[in-house]
């Protein structure tokens, strides 16, 4: 029973895989989309250096404060 369900696992990615390639070659699969533009990321780091409240500069841009460490990283 374990070959037969690893054959249906890799007949599923396969079909995905598949989906996937049509679907980018149509244009419409593009993946996850950056809500900021990057003006917004130079500004985003310009602040960071300016101020000492990283929360709060997280808090104004609603996103989390690891996030904006990786964005200035």
């Amino acid at each position: 029973l374990g070959a037969v369900a690893q054959l249906e696992r890799d007949i599923s990615l396969e079909r995905q895989r598949e989906g996937i390639a049509i679907a980018k070659a149509s244009g419409k699969y593009k993946g996850r989309q950056s809500v900021f533009s990057k003006e917004d990321f130079s500004n985003i780091k310009a602040a960071f250096t300016k101020t000492k409240n990283k929360a709060a500069l997280a808090r104004k841009y609603n996103i989390s404060r690891s996030y904006l460490y990786k964005i200035v990283a």
